[in-house]
């Protein structure tokens, strides 16, 4: 027999994959949008990118999750599990179609923010000493601009910056980056092997490692964040290929549903328990877990405001969903082995979150360190180890990421009275204020701005009649009910140390006295508007009217391994 006709034999018992492309449209979708996104930045004339950019990664949005929804009709309506496809690399399953809406639900409103361009003028240096006070009309020179460096090369609040602003010079790859980061976190918690979950890890990774280095405030402070961010993100993606490698060397398999079959099977866990611990560093590093958390802070206040509530909310969305399928499908066979450890883990996230933002000046960063705490609390749901657990998670994934981004779009619009002074600039508009003695009296200047953030922050701080009060309920009384009454009481004890730091802001909106340079609030496009009015009426509704969405994602919380 020849070579040829051995190697036509093994071809033949080949079989080609099974690919269920109506499963797999809204991932399709986001990702050939991106691409799409791609060509008009490469051949569109510059005056149109803008526009053009916005409208498709937009309507690209849409059609992405219309088609979740159709999915979740289709395959589930009947009592259907899911499917999986592409020989095991990609399952569609409830969990990963829940997360994918929510998903898609929070980047159309991430995506807005970004094309904000009321927020920020810019004019000439050269005619900063011709400027009236604060206030007075905006300059014949003045141009509209959005949150982002006009030229990377161009040093900052300088004529040149002003010159390519005007030029057109607008970094509409954003919106390109951001349809790819979408696709992968989408592709996240969906994964079937480890192999493939690494490959969507690197995919919303690398836009988002660009993403925070391209504020136009505080270039310096964004670049670090976003070299920072690289660079730990390369470390935790290394422990988590190194994680994968020690797990088929311990199972033969890089399939979750085959790991868990054959840890049950094997006497020597040895190296699959060596890799799931590496496969948890990457994994804990990217919803901000103590010990990795380090990077949430300098990362959350350097980008931009816009980057940074899309990280807030959809990468621990994507982030979690992964975590439950590695550990819920691949490594149950392990649960007694990584069940106090993650006790442990989610211990210090509760307490080490809370107790560090009692200490921050900065709004940005105290809600960085409130995410951290946040991600604690999620722990518990995922340390439950059932489906009612399973459940709390998922709700609570829904009701933080609506109730952060409203929060850091709130941000955003509240901005210092520098108009014409050497600190701002070119910038019209004043940077954002995010000092906490400037937000003092904002309340009673502004009742309707007020109002909203301490809507969020309520939330956050679990009071009834707001989402974080029904999530956190869900996630402690899964605990509760799976033995973690330890882990409830120290996160009350957790949440009434975040309670202080959260009613301290709201102090100094409604009760403190303004300081003599209070900052103004600037009224957004129609764009941010919706976006904040959003996320108030969900954190609101799933507050007073949460069981529709709870039965929802408790009929999500079954995995297909």
């Amino acid at each position: 027999m020849t070579t040829a006709t051995v190697t036509a034999a093994g071809l033949a018992t080949i079989d080609a994959p099974s690919i269920a492309y109506g499963a797999l449209s809204p991932m399709v979708i986001v990702f050939a949008v991106g691409v799409v996104g791609v060509l008009v930045e490469a051949f569109a004339p510059r005056s149109v990118r803008y526009r053009t950019h916005l409208v498709l990664a937009l309507g690209g949005l849409v059609a992405a999750f219309v088609a979740v929804v159709i999915v979740a009709a289709g395959r589930f309506a009947d009592g259907g599990q899911g499917a999986v496809t592409i020989s095991g690399a990609v399952v569609i399953d409830r969990p990963a179609v829940f997360l994918q809406g929510v998903l898609l639900l929070v980047s159309i409103l991430a995506v807005a923010f970004m094309g904000e361009r009321r927020l920020e003028r810019v004019v000439s240096p050269s005619t900063v000493a011709q400027r009236v006070a604060a206030g007075s009309s905006v300059p014949s020179d003045s141009v509209a601009a959005d949150m982002f460096t006009p030229s990377g090369a161009s040093v900052p609040n300088t004529d040149a910056e002003l010159e390519a602003t005007r030029a057109g010079a607008v970094t509409t790859e954003v919106f390109p980056l951001t349809m790819l980061a979408v696709g992968g976190m989408m592709l996240f918690p969906a994964c079937g092997d480890l192999l493939t979950m690494f490959i969507a890890l690197e995919v919303f990774s690398l836009p988002l490692y660009l993403l925070c280095g391209l504020a136009r405030r505080r270039r310096l402070l964004s670049q670090e964040a976003s070299l920072k961010y690289f660079l730990l993100g390369a470390f935790s993606s290394a422990f988590f290929l190194f994680g994968a490698a020690f797990v088929y060397g311990g199972t033969g398999t890089l399939g979750l549903g085959e790991i868990d079959r054959a840890i049950r099977a094997s006497d020597d866990r040895t190296f699959a328990v060596i890799g799931l611990g590496l496969l948890a560093v990457g994994l804990l590093f990217k919803i901000g877990a103590v010990p990795f958390h380090s990077w949430i802070p300098d990362v959350y206040q350097g980008a931009p405001t816009p980057v940074t509530a899309f990280m807030a909310a959809a990468t621990k969305i994507a982030a979690f969903g992964a975590l439950l399928r590695v550990f819920y499908v691949a490594f149950g066979g392990l649960h007694a082995e990584w069940q106090p450890v993650g006790w442990v883990v989610a211990i210090a996230t509760m307490l080490i979150g809370a107790i560090m933002a009692v200490t921050q000046t900065d709004i940005k960063r105290m809600l960085a360190y409130s995410s951290i705490t946040h991600a604690g609390f999620i722990l518990l749901g995922v340390i439950a180890f059932d489906q009612g657990g399973l459940g709390a998670t998922l709700f609570y994934l829904t009701a933080y990421a609506f109730s952060t981004f409203g929060a850091f779009a709130t941000i955003a619009v509240v901005r210092e009275r520098t108009a014409g002074s050497a600190s701002s600039g070119p910038h019209l508009s004043g940077r954002e204020a995010t000092e906490l003695s400037q937000w003092a009296g904002l309340g009673r200047r502004n009742p309707l701005v007020g109002a909203m953030f301490s809507m969020f922050l309520l939330a956050f701080a679990g009071i009834p009649l707001t989402s974080g009060f029904i999530a956190k309920f869900a996630v402690f009384s899964a605990s509760a009910g799976a033995g973690g009454s330890i882990l409830v009481v120290i996160g009350v004890i957790s949440s009434a140390i975040a309670a202080y730091f959260y009613i301290r802001v709201i102090v100094a909106m409604f009760f403190a006295d303004s300081p003599a340079d209070a900052p103004e609030v600037v009224k957004p496009s129609i764009l941010t508007t919706s976006g904040i009015a959003v996320c108030t009426v969900v954190t609101i509704a799933l507050g007073v009217f949460p069981q529709p969405v709870l039965d929802l994602a408790e009929h999500a919380a079954q995995f297909l391994g």
